[in-house]
């Protein structure tokens, strides 16, 4: 960027031991950079996995997931008698597979099969047949010994070995990479292992490495060496005779009033304020990297390393070790928040220029622009607040290198942005940094070269630059790396730079990835941009103001939009990484834009009818917080009102306006006499004071009005929710001590049998006992109860598609074999025992008839009106499924005693979805206290077939917490949604290539389940779903957030083996030393 010459001081030819400490800084410069550019090649310590079947010489089936989905190879021997030896003398059945038939088509779809179908034995991989060849003569004694099979990456081939047909051998071969997908070992033979029959998986466990001594070596003498150039750099910077400069400005530590203002603002954010999307995501990995040795894409990308990003996830690596509570977990991005406002206060505003020094709006200015921006986007896990913090200490050590034509501060910026550059994409924000500073730098180092040469001037610069490449290679190879970071861009999402207009169009949509607190910080800095690029396009400077920093905190700026768009996933939330450009920006405009730099009160017009802009078109979106951080807010799903008034009606207004006024002063200006400077009108007080400078500075009250309106939603969600489940009370609970979040709310049944209500003197198998069931049958249910009913299209999803019609495990229907208790076939939800639960429908083909029945009573338990009663059973429920209409189940009540009338209703709680099973709910305390039995009225009165309902009787469950349920031993696939709020459940392990099988899968809400965490952790993306729905069959556990009933917090599902006898297999390892140009091989998908 344009920069003066005053910027650069001469440097003194003065030489204080110059040669000696240049010789130091070659040297030191150079072993540096060498060794930097060496460690990524240096070799690793690889832990290798095998897997062997049969085990212990019996047939017995093994699981064995795989990560990567696919072995490096695989060899299957199969002995041709086994052809013979199926149980029951079947015709068809599987000798050998890589996943359970009882998956279903999903196994022969993915997996390798070697089977008898018929008249024909089959290999087929991924449902590409490799070979055949007629049963009876794989079978007649002495034609045939063996059946094997090969894979690798090349190809696959099956040979029937000692078969010939017409004279030739039987066999076949696809020479493409059709590697199957491997969950373990299963087979339809029984007893003892026939000999012959052996497989062996060669397990892809690439990304588990450790370095060497070599390896270790070579980093810390790289390390050291960087050190040494530095202090080498430092002397040389000391050549210039001046002495050593402090690191902060004189009385950067005492607090000011506003300083107090900025930390009690994020402090009080960071016990109620919203949390990030990724949160979750993020903790998992860093909870897996204890058991994997490395960072692992837990939720896709078939667990491929975060590399060569992701290095600060390691930190909650150690600190989720000491607590899973999220103020902990979360302290980072407090104190990050704190570091990048003293940076902001101390270094920023003061080399804008004297302006800035002066003036108190720019203060608290750049303070409303910075927390808008930082409360909205960083405040959680996600590297945002690292690359904010880092960008803007690269810029400051810039700054400082120019302003004391130093080069120690400029490697130091080196350094730090090599850091920020490994925490994620956008790290690249500080490429921009050098690159806006890069005409002076060059000067600066010119000069230097000239006094102590080349290679001691640059060659520490360079080390500073390369020296994080010792982390991100730390136990990782080179080729691995870049072999792991083009999965992740092949499995995608990934954007290309010209669809970076998908970003701002997620920005525009109401919806918590454009919500107005997320529209107003971009639209903020995009204005502040615009008009201080055009001021200095126009008049080459801002009165009062730095030129040299204010250009390059303009050029950071663009050039940082530009680069974001190469970032190839394209969420809103990677805005958070401009909450300190942002800031320095609103610094740079107020004072653009104040009276003693703009004189133009047309101009400050114009200006005012910008911010009013962004305001109007920020409040046209909602509200919204990212999952569970939006319960309680006011305006969460509509636009912010008051007194029926939208709020960006009233802006707009104030803009139109705005934009009148400066039409009239446009014409009236020519007329008006320039004194040069306001009037002051003499002191007033300080109160007047405050008010003229608050009415110069509109976009610090814009973004203080955007302040109060977020911190004070989240206030009042807590308001709002208690006692129930809010963000904020959790947080307050985890200070004491309770750091389970959500899973300590969610109440959930164990068995949906134990709270079954006894009908009153009747039979349990009869749900009509009472009344005349009309059109009503035990088989009047579908098949086929998918849900139809469309999710909340206001869900932000993943880019991966979504399926609104899903239906969470279990609750999908279906057929049964053999009658229930009233003769259905149905098959029942959560678990209920269809020998004990009846169940009746009114779905009818045809001709379609009203269905009406009333049940008999049911006793409700004794004292259930009693309040210690009503806490310790909260809830009625009744199993339903269909689409019907909101009153066509009421629940009648009685106060009675032997005889049992009727004395009051109430309608039950419906959340959804229809037509599936769900469950409706009734609050106890609905019901009165002298309640003693209700009974069901159920009326469907709608003609249209697809408008049925299926019922079965009442229920006052028997609850405990989800944490109590599944305890924090077990392992859990926690959406990556819901891992944040759910700390005390243990995600299941991975190591070496194999995954542990999860027990329980704990969802989001349906919105959010079926647009993102559904679509993102599934098979085609490499994600846990894909192994998990080849061995797990899953089944929905009724659950009900605690004191918010009508709310779909989520779900959990219980799994239970398809293959109840298969065991973990035995997976043998050992260790391989690799070269950092070795390669694995392709990764297979």
């Amino acid at each position: 960027m344009p920069s003066t010459a005053a910027e650069v001081p001469d440097v003194p030819e003065k030489s204080r031991r110059g040669p000696r400490w240049g010789i130091v800084a070659a040297v030191s410069g150079l072993v540096g950079i060498l060794l930097a550019i060496i460690v990524p090649l240096l070799p690793v310590t690889q832990t290798t996995s095998t897997v062997s079947w049969p085990e212990a010489g019996t047939l017995e089936p093994v699981t064995a997931p795989l990560v990567a989905y696919y072995p490096l190879d695989l060899t299957v021997e199969v002995p041709c008698t086994a052809v013979g030896q199926l149980p029951d003398g079947r015709e068809d059945g599987v000798l050998v597979s890589t996943a359970p038939r009882e998956a279903g088509e999903n196994a022969a779809a993915r997996a390798l099969m070697v089977s008898v179908a018929g008249p024909d034995v089959e290999v087929r991989s991924r449902n590409a047949l490799v070979a055949s060849a007629p049963t009876d003569a794989v079978a007649a004694p002495g034609a045939c010994s063996t059946i094997r099979v090969t894979a690798d990456s090349g190809s696959i081939g099956a040979e029937f070995v000692g078969l010939e047909i017409d004279g030739q051998g039987v066999g076949g071969r696809i020479d493409a990479d059709l590697r199957p997908q491997v969950v373990g070992v299963f087979t339809d033979l029984e007893g003892a292992a026939p000999e012959g029959m052996a497989v062996d998986i060669t397990v892809d466990s690439r990304y588990t490495t450790q370095a060497t001594a070599i390896k270790q070596i070579a980093i810390v003498v790289g390390i050291l060496a960087i050190l040494v150039a530095l202090v080498a750099l430092h002397r040389l910077d000391l050549r210039d005779g001046r002495t050593a400069r402090r690191i902060l400005p004189p009385g950067w530590w005492k607090p000011r009033p506003l300083d107090l203002l900025v930390v009690a603002t994020l402090l009080v954010w960071h016990v109620i304020g919203a949390n990030t999307a990724d949160d979750g995501y993020i903790l998992t990995e860093a909870r897996a990297a204890v058991s994997s040795g490395y960072m692992p894409e837990v939720f896709r990308y078939y667990g491929a390393p975060y590399a060569p990003f992701g290095m600060p996830y390691y930190l909650y690596t150690a600190m989720s070790a000491i607590s899973l509570g999220s103020v902990w977990l979360r302290l980072p991005a407090l104190l990050l928040g704190i570091a990048s406002w003293i940076l902001l206060s101390r270094e920023v505003i003061p080399r804008l220029g004297i302006a800035a020094r002066r003036a108190a709006a720019v203060r608290w200015s750049t303070a409303a622009v910075f927390l808008a921006f930082w409360l909205t986007y960083n405040n959680g896990l996600r590297p945002e607040p690292i690359i904010a913090f880092g960008v803007l200490a690269t810029w400051v050590s810039l700054e400082r290198a120019l302003a004391t034509g130093r080069l120690l501060p400029a490697a130091t910026g080196f350094i730090i942005g090599g850091l920020t550059l490994s925490a994620a994409p956008t790290g690249t924000f500080c490429i921009a940094v050098i690159i806006a500073a890069s005409r002076p730098l060059l000067l600066l180092v010119i000069r230097r070269a000239k006094r102590d040469g080349w290679v001691p001037t640059v060659a520490p610069l360079l080390a500073a630059g390369l020296g994080v490449l010792h982390l991100i290679f730390l136990d990782q190879p080179l080729v691995t790396t870049l072999q792991s970071s083009a999965l992740l861009g092949d499995v995608g999402p990934s954007g290309s730079w010209y669809e970076e207009v998908w970003r701002y169009e997620w920005l525009m949509n109401p919806t918590p990835d454009g919500s107005l607190a997320r529209r107003f910080g971009v639209l903020a800095m995009l204005l502040s941009l615009i008009t201080c690029a055009a001021i200095l396009f126009r008049k080459g400077r801002i009165p009062g103001v730095s030129v040299g920093p204010a250009r390059r905190i303009v050029g950071l700026a663009a050039i940082s939009i530009a680069f974001m768009a190469l970032n190839p996933t394209k969420w809103t939330h990677h805005f958070g990484a401009f909450a300190t450009i942002g800031a320095a920006l609103a610094a740079l405009v107020t004072m653009a834009v104040l009276p003693a730099a703009t004189r133009s009160l047309r101009n400050r017009m114009l200006f005012l009818a910008g911010v009013l802009f962004v305001l109007a078109l920020s409040f046209t979106s909602t509200n919204g917080w990212w999952y569970i951080s939006i319960y309680g807010i006011p305006w969460g799903g509509t636009q912010p009102t008051i007194a029926g008034i939208t709020l960006y009606s009233v802006f707009l207004g104030l803009m139109l306006v705005a934009l009148l006024a400066a039409l009239v002063l446009h014409y009236r200006e020519p007329f008006m006499t320039r004194t040069g400077q306001e009037r002051d009108g003499g002191d007033r007080g300080p109160l007047l004071r405050f008010a003229r400078e608050v009415s110069h500075a509109p976009l610090g009250l814009a973004a203080a009005l955007v302040v109060v309106v977020i911190v004070a939603s989240m206030a009042a969600a807590v308001r709002n929710q208690y006692p129930a489940y809010s963000v904020g009370l959790q947080n307050l609970r985890a200070l004491s001590g309770e750091p389970c979040g959500i899973a300590d709310v969610v109440l959930a049944e164990p068995d949906a049998n134990a709270g079954l209500l006894a009908p009153v003197g009747e039979p349990r198998d009869q749900l009509e006992a009472g009344g005349e069931a009309v059109v009503f049958d035990p088989d009047g249910i579908p098949t086929d109860l998918t849900a139809t009913q469309a999710a909340d299209t206001d869900t932000p999803g993943t880019g991966e598609g979504s399926d609104t019609t899903s239906t969470t495990a279990g609750t999908e229907g279906g057929v049964r074999i053999g009658e229930g208790i009233n003769g259905s076939h149905a098959v029942l939800p959560f678990g209920l025992d269809p020998a004990r639960v009846p169940v009746l429908g009114s779905h009818q083909s045809g001709a379609q008839f009203n269905a009406e029945t009333t049940t008999d009573w049911y006793r409700l338990p004794e004292g259930a009106g009693e309040n210690d009663r009503k806490r310790e059973d909260p809830l009625v429920t009744i199993g339903v499924a269909g689409s019907f209409a909101p009153d066509a189940v009421l629940v009648e009540y009685s106060t009675g005693g032997g005889e049992f009338e009727v004395a009051g209703s109430v309608l039950p709680i419906d959340i959804g979805p229809a037509p599936s099973w769900r469950n409706l709910r009734v609050p106890t305390d609905t019901l009165p206290d002298d309640a003693t039995a209700i009974r069901l009225v159920v009326r469907d009165l709608d003609p249209d077939p697809s408008r049925w309902i299926a019922f079965t009787p009442p229920r006052m469950p028997e609850l405990v917490t989800m944490q109590q349920l599944v305890g924090d031993s077990r392992p859990v696939l926690p959406d990556w949604a819901v891992a944040f709020h759910t700390p005390c459940l243990r995600p299941f392990d991975e190591y070496a290539g194999v995954h542990e099988l999860p027990e329980y899968r704990v969802l989001p809400d349906r919105g959010l389940a079926v647009s993102s965490t559904n679509t993102w952790q599934a098979w085609d993306g490499g994600g846990p779903i894909g192994f998990i729905e080849l061995l797990l069959e899953g089944e929905t556990v009724p659950t009900y957030l605690e004191h918010d009933w009508d709310r779909d917090w989520g779900s959990l599902v219980r799994y239970t083996p398809l293959v109840p006898e298969a065991r973990e297999a035995t997976v043998t390892h050992d260790e391989a030393v690799r070269s950092g140009l070795w390669n694995g091989g392709p990764l297979a998908r």
